[in-house]
């Protein structure tokens, strides 16, 4: 395994927040809509961290392989969850004994060195004739940003802010840029869309605003993606 990466992959994991805050309420609606796509009888998951949307994903009754570079966070998944297999290797070290009929990347291509050559192995990965991938990003387009942006908060909508740089996230996708690198993957986009009409930032919403709040806006930016503060997609191998 490549040691500095996996030395990398765990420091982030020591003081991770992943799971804190709004962070699992955005997962947690993250999994709503991936559930709407799930085929077959099993699931890869790639990057569990503290395992919020492992959970749910072991709620599908669907046999669950998951693939985590941080030793932490697999040692604490195996402890929680002992029916599903976890494997610790980077993903462009992963060798799967079996194809997947869906594989999950809930907040992981931001973090990676080469998301395209991820979705390259994923695609190598999934069941040809009806498995997805469904993968879901911050959208560097998200209201809040371009307010970041106006208050001279940020240089640019795309540059890491203070918590990007935390949660160890490497690039901001626009949804252009997130759609590209399916396309460049080779791989067939069946749903682009989004959640989460984000105008303010993670402590100011924990700060002020109720669950039915938050789960309004959640549901708004599906109705318009492109500024919505998460973006997904959904893809296939082909037609």
């Amino acid at each position: 395994m490549d040691t500095t990466e996996q030395h990398h992959l765990n420091s982030i994991a020591g003081v991770s927040m992943y799971a804190s805050g709004v962070n699992s309420d955005t997962i947690r609606y993250s999994f709503k809509i991936a559930q709407r796509y799930l085929v077959g009888d099993n699931i890869l998951e790639l990057g569990a961290a503290e395992g919020v949307m492992t959970e749910l994903l072991i709620s599908t009754g669907k046999e669950l392989t998951v693939v985590e570079g941080a030793d932490i966070f697999c040692q604490n998944l195996r402890k929680r969850y002992p029916e599903i297999t976890v494997v610790h290797s980077l993903f462009e070290e992963f060798q799967p004994t079996q194809l997947y009929d869906n594989i999950i990347l809930g907040h992981v291509l931001e973090h990676v060195k080469n998301p395209e050559l991820v979705l390259t192995l994923a695609k190598r990965w999934l069941t040809p004739d009806r498995g997805i991938i469904f993968a879901a990003v911050p959208n560097g387009r998200s209201l809040h940003r371009q307010a970041g942006v106006i208050m001279g908060l940020l240089k640019s909508e795309y540059d890491l802010n203070d918590a990007d740089i935390h949660h160890g996230h490497r690039i901001v996708f626009s949804p252009e840029s997130f759609r590209n690198i399916f396309y460049r993957a080779g791989l067939m986009i069946k749903v682009f869309g989004g959640y989460w009409m984000k105008p303010v930032s993670n402590r100011q919403i924990e700060e002020s605003w109720t669950p039915e709040m938050l789960d309004a806006f959640m549901q708004l930016g599906e109705r318009y993606p492109d500024i919505a503060g998460e973006i997904y997609i959904v893809a296939s191998i082909g037609e």
